[in-house]
């Protein structure tokens, strides 16, 4: 008989079926990808951001390709709550997909509003606490970058919802453990990270910024050493779960997250170069935990063996 695989992650009180998660932004709201992907294959759908009412966001040009990256300036164009429920959520129900809802607030009181309404909704199962965006000037980062704002909105938050309540957290501190502690000692029942690292690229023929905003959020396969060292920094300073993200493309990628401490990945800019890159990351997971003798994924989580390095550290 061979070797039965588990590929299950906790966060909370939610049980994933594997730790692939659709990041949100990347992703539309799920119901885009549902001809080229079965959902449910899916640990979860992260939904693209929503405010309590509709959002434009920036104008063009909103995209632009870096070296092994990507830089973006979306400004959280959405439809906002209320056509989220009616329109997208009964669709994502029938398609059996585990629905992690990001929420953007430019006040407290936004989102704790955001928190009621999904909590009364069927078909929601997490509430992602958007708290890092860069490229907007009003609301979320504010919170994100200090450590009172943190521990304020998710505290807030958690008095109204049962849901599974996870801050998304910036990169774009000195000191990102800090703000994880800050969530979990809030209430947080997980910390997902990194968002999108503040940059900029410039037209040297126009001398002008490439972006419409001046700055954007850098994603993709450069920010990944960067991320997967926040998410060990993370992993050290709490007890709750880290979902990690940032550059994932491969197995491979998403392994050495979890083996940094991650309970669970987040898949983004790669959906753009490959829509069809569940499979493969699922396919590469067995692979691994099959050469492994491994039944269970989440043994490995936290395994990273940093005994020799803190030696060589000591004895010079």
């Amino acid at each position: 008989m061979g070797l039965i695989l588990d590929l299950s992650a906790q966060i909370g009180s939610l049980k994933l079926a594997n730790p692939l998660m659709a990041a949100s932004g990347c992703y539309g709201y799920g119901v885009e990808y549902a001809d080229a992907v079965d959902l449910r294959s899916l640990g979860a759908v992260v939904s693209k951001g929503l405010f309590l009412k509709p959002r434009e966001g920036h104008p063009p040009e909103r995209i632009v390709e870096t070296p092994s990256g990507m830089l973006n300036a979306i400004g959280l164009q959405g439809i906002g709550v209320h056509r989220y429920i009616a329109e997208k959520l009964p669709e994502l129900r029938r398609l059996g997909a585990t629905n992690v809802i990001n929420i953007c607030g430019s006040t407290l009181d936004e989102y704790v509003e955001l928190a009621r309404i999904l909590s009364d909704a069927e078909g929601v199962h997490a509430l992602e606490l958007n708290i890092s965006c860069p490229n907007i000037k009003e609301g979320g980062i504010t919170f994100g970058c200090s450590l009172h704002g943190t521990f304020d909105v998710v505290k807030a938050v958690k008095k109204v919802t049962n849901l599974p309540v996870i801050p998304k957290l910036t990169p774009n501190v000195t000191d990102v453990a800090s703000i994880a502690k800050a969530a979990e000692d809030a209430g947080a029942d997980a910390v997902s990270l990194v968002n999108t690292f503040l940059a900029m690229a410039i037209d040297v023929d126009t001398r002008r910024p490439k972006l419409s905003n001046i700055v954007g959020g850098l994603s993709g396969p450069a920010i990944r050493p960067i991320a997967v060292r926040m998410v060990y920094e993370c992993r050290r300073a709490v007890k709750i779960p880290v979902i990690g993200m940032g550059g994932i493309a491969t197995a491979t990628d998403a392994l050495e997250f979890m083996i940094a401490g991650a309970t669970a990945v987040q898949v983004g800019t790669a959906n753009f170069v490959d829509p069809f890159i569940w499979t493969k990351l699922i396919d590469g997971m067995q692979d691994y935990m099959t050469r492994h003798r491994m039944s269970r994924l989440a043994d490995l989580v936290g395994t990273i063996d940093t005994s020799t390095q803190e030696k060589q550290w000591v004895s010079s």
